[in-house]
């Protein structure tokens, strides 16, 4: 288990992503993957209020949904860690205080619980003040609705203030940040926001851990035909200069290791200073044991900088 931030929130080192929850897995799909998820030791899911508004005859809100039905009959609410982010859902776009505290409270309805674990900001809004952000997420932690706060899609200077704010006035302060990060995307988090995680003593949780299933080690030359937007994305990694060298990287130390690619790449994001928990989704069962693996796959010191080297 691992601490974020100053919460109190402990954590598997794997968050799983509920971004296919309603799109691509349906809600029985979903319910298998959860209690897969929680029968392995899994406690921290990730999802947001504008999953999956994307899809036609959505409106948003359908994974949150979900994970509230399951939520429901299984039991058991004080176990599991719920990560969801307001400022995206159609409804409630933007961080003005009215926008997340009804945003907040749409929610908590959908989940059907009395508590969100940790609220994240989805995409930064500059057109708000950070004070009065900070003000309206404080007064859901003082209201027992959020126990942690966090932040997404943030620059470092958006995110300096934000803390300076909080420390100033005493008030909540975002305890772990979620970057784009993986192997093969690095330069958003490496750099000022890494080291400003670092210095205040956040955590973060980064998403695309496995860069739209490119680290997977599904995409190849001469692989699979590319089939949607998701996976051309993928694809397209291949034309990079680091993405094939990524690949025999992770083909190499999986092989040492006897363990799937997308273990070892989860890994590599694991063994980063910040990182509590990479995310990663899974549509069925079956996809689960190579993300769940992580927590047991420790690279070393110089796998990691092969890795590194790789990637650069």
């Amino acid at each position: 288990m691992a601490r974020i931030g100053n919460s109190e929130l402990d954590v598997f080192p794997l968050s799983l992503g509920g971004n296919v929850f309603g799109w691509s897995a349906d809600e029985a799909q979903s319910f298998t993957v959860l209690d897969a998820f929680a029968a392995a030791g899994g406690d921290f899911i990730d999802t947001a209020d504008v999953y999956s508004a994307w899809v036609p005859g959505n409106s948003g809100g359908e994974s949150e949904t979900i994970i509230g039905h399951w939520l429901a009959r299984r039991g058991r609410r004080d176990d599991i860690v719920v990560a969801t982010k307001v400022g995206s859902h159609p409804d409630f776009k933007g961080l003005k205080a009215e926008t997340i505290k009804k945003g907040a409270e749409a929610s908590l309805r959908r989940l059907g619980t009395e508590y969100i674990d940790l609220y994240y900001t989805h995409f930064d809004d500059p057109s708000t003040p950070v004070e009065e952000i900070i003000t309206a997420l404080d007064d859901l932690v003082k209201a027992g609705k959020v126990r942690a706060i966090g932040a997404s899609n943030i620059s470092p200077e958006r995110l300096a203030a934000s803390l300076d704010f909080s420390e100033r006035e005493g008030l909540a302060r975002y305890e772990i940040l979620q970057p784009k990060y993986n192997l093969v995307e690095r330069d958003s988090y490496e750099g000022p926001l890494a080291d400003l995680v670092a210095a205040r003593g956040l955590s973060a949780a980064p998403y695309f851990g496995l860069a739209s299933g490119f680290l997977t080690g599904k995409y190849r030359p001469g692989g699979p035909a590319v089939e949607s937007v998701r996976s051309e994305r993928a694809a397209g990694y291949l034309q990079t200069a680091s993405g094939p060298k990524v690949l025999e990287a992770l083909d190499r130390i999986a092989a040492a290791h006897d363990a799937e690619v997308a273990t070892v790449a989860l890994a590599w994001l694991a063994a980063q200073p910040t990182v509590v928990a990479p995310i990663a989704s899974a549509r069925t069962p079956e996809q689960l044991p190579a993300l769940l693996a992580v927590a047991g796959l420790q690279l070393t010191p110089a796998e990691v900088t092969e890795l590194t080297e790789a990637s650069s």
